[in-house]
């Protein structure tokens, strides 16, 4: 059931921005349009129609199973997560701030936005494959909690994180080359990392996954490199140089054979089948930090 009391209030607080009139009745607004926790169940149960939203438009929390209504364009950041949304048709074509539609029913991506100047989230839907996502994105990439199978059709460039855990995954084919955050595939089903990114300028973390090998990692990572809770039994295939952490706890490593070379912070080898000692890390890896053994 829809709140009209605090829907009130919110069509009081659009009417004090700047608004103009259309003469088809619609309204551009400059400012921020703030539609969420209403118990709305479709957006043309609103009082007033907007073409243009010259800041945020916020529509998450609701009941709302499309967004047919919505406005044609928003100049900031586009929220529409916690519905019941099965479609994005309808959507502006270009969003320059985030698009969040996370926690939805989302089964395709078809209808998407083309372009989002920031970040895409469509996590926690019940997406297969990223088929219909946005020809490029400004920002970080978030697809996890999902059933994907695949990661064909993601631009060659993300800005931001790229996160993906918690998926369906066998292989990262399809992975962008360069990641400007951090990528975690964790909690997946890789045994391998082939298609990797070649570059990630965060933390490249791939926990809980059945790896047997290291191979397709990136050769350096800026930050952390997080490998614990897989199947290794050795470390060929590991980045060259790691500039955080280094982690391949939980393994069942019993040779140091393909380790960096180089770690800027601690290594961290703890509960393998082989208990290593400090001495033996340190005489072939060169750790700024501390070494849990």
């Amino acid at each position: 059931m829809v709140n009209k009391e605090l829907l009130e209030r919110r069509i009081e607080e659009i009417k004090m921005l700047k608004i103009v009139k259309l003469p088809d009745g619609r309204f551009d607004v400059w400012g921020d349009v703030d539609f969420s926790c209403l118990g709305l169940t479709s957006l043309q149960e609103l009082p007033i129609k907007l073409r243009r939203v010259h800041g945020k438009f916020n529509c998450s929390g609701n009941q709302l199973t499309s967004l047919e209504g919505c406005p044609e364009y928003v100049e900031g950041d586009f929220y529409c997560f916690n519905n019941q949304i099965a479609s994005l048709e309808g959507v502006p074509e270009s969003i320059r701030g985030d698009f969040v539609c996370y926690g939805n029913k989302l089964t395709s991506l078809k209808g998407a936005p083309k372009h989002v100047g920031g970040s895409f989230n469509c996590a926690f839907n019940q997406l297969t494959t990223l088929d219909g996502i946005p020809e490029s994105i400004g920002g970080g990439l978030y697809c996890e909690g999902n059933k994907l199978l695949t990661l064909n059709g993601i631009p060659q460039r993300i800005e931001g994180d790229f996160i993906c855990w918690n998926n369906q995954l066998t292989t990262l084919e399809g992975t962008p080359r360069e990641i400007g955050g951090n990528f975690n595939c964790s909690y997946n089903q890789l045994t391998t990392l082939e298609g990797a990114p070649e570059y990630v300028k965060g933390d490249f973390n791939c926990s809980y996954n059945p790896l047997k090998s290291l191979r397709g990692a990136p050769k350096r990572i800026e930050r952390d490199f997080i490998c614990w809770h897989n199947l290794l039994t050795t470390l060929e295939g590991a980045p060259v140089y790691v500039g955080g952490h280094f982690i391949c706890s939980n393994n069942q490593l019993t040779s140091l054979e393909g380790a960096p070379q180089w770690i800027a912070r601690d290594f961290y080898i703890r509960d393998n089948p082989k208990k290593f000692t400090e001495e033996e890390v340190r005489s072939i890896v060169k750790v700024e930090g501390d070494v849990f053994v």
